[in-house]
C-alpha cells in the first residue's frame, strides 16, 4: 500500500502548507515548521514491509525536538524499537482510503448553512448554524489522481446531525469533479466511525510517536 502512503503525504502537504517531501530510503521526511511540530519522518512501508532497522536508525539520528513520527504499522510493534527521547502519541489511528464517484449533493439540515472556497489548492467545506457559529469544518487537497481528505471536524453539541456526512460528501464530489479517482487520511478512532459510515476501508494502522529530547 505504498501508494497510499505516497498519496497521502502528497496531498497532506499541501493541505497543511508543509514544504514538499523529501524521498528518503525508507520513506519521506516533511519540514513543517511549527514549534511543536517542526517536522515528520513517513515510512513509505506498511505492516511487515516496515523494518526494524530503519526504525531503530531513523529514531537514534533524530535531534530536532517536535520531530514527529509516522509508521503505518500496529504499536506494539513499532514501539519497542523507538530511541531514547520519543514518546508515542495517539492510539488507534489508520490510514484510510476510498473510490471517488459521482455523488449527489448532500441535504444540508434545517437552520444550517454550508459554505464551500478554494485556496491554494485547497478546497474547503464550512457549516455555520443559524446564528453564524461553527458547527462542523473539513477539507481536501486535490493532487492528480488522488486527495488527501483532512482536518475533519464537527462542534460536540453539532454531533450526530448528519454534518459530518455532509462535509465528507461535499469535498469528496469536489475533488472527484477535478479529476481525483481515489482519496486518501489518517484518522483517530472517533473519526474512523464516520469514514466507515460514508464507505471508506482501512488500509493500515498509524503509530505516532514525537521526539521530546534526551532523558525526558
Amino acid at each position: 500500500m505504498e501508494n497510499a502512503v505516497r498519496a497521502w503525504v502528497d496531498g497532506w502537504v499541501v493541505s497543511r502548507g508543509a514544504a514538499p517531501p523529501v524521498v528518503e530510503p525508507w520513506g519521506y521526511t516533511i519540514d513543517v515548521g511549527l514549534p511543536q511540530h517542526v517536522g515528520r519522518h513517513v515510512f513509505a512501508g506498511t505492516g511487515d514491509a516496515v523494518r526494524e532497522a530503519d526504525v531503530r536508525k531513523v529514531t537514534a539520528t533524530t535531534r530536532a525536538t517536535g520531530m514527529q513520527l509516522k509508521v503505518f504499522e500496529e504499536p506494539e510493534r513499532v514501539v519497542p524499537w523507538l530511541a531514547p527521547g520519543w514518546e508515542p502519541f495517539g492510539s488507534g489511528d489508520h490510514l484510510m482510503t476510498t473510490r471517488l464517484g459521482p455523488a449527489t449533493p448532500g441535504t444540508v439540515p434545517a437552520g444550517y448553512h454550508l459554505r464551500t472556497w478554494t485556496r491554494g489548492g485547497v478546497f474547503r467545506c464550512l457549516v455555520t448554524d443559524a446564528d453564524g457559529d461553527w458547527a462542523s469544518r473539513g477539507q481536501i487537497a486535490p493532487t492528480g489522481a488522488s486527495a488527501v481528505v483532512d482536518q475533519i471536524e464537527t462542534a460536540e453539541a453539532h454531533q450526530r446531525r448528519g454534518l459530518g456526512a455532509l462535509v465528507m460528501h461535499t469535498l469528496q464530489r469536489e475533488a472527484h469533479a477535478l479529476g481525483a479517482e481515489t482519496a486518501v487520511l489518517a484518522c483517530t478512532p472517533q473519526g474512523r466511525l464516520l469514514y466507515e459510515a460514508v464507505g471508506w476501508k482501512t488500509v493500515a494502522p498509524l503509530t505516532n510517536a514525537k521526539y521530546v529530547g534526551p532523558g525526558k
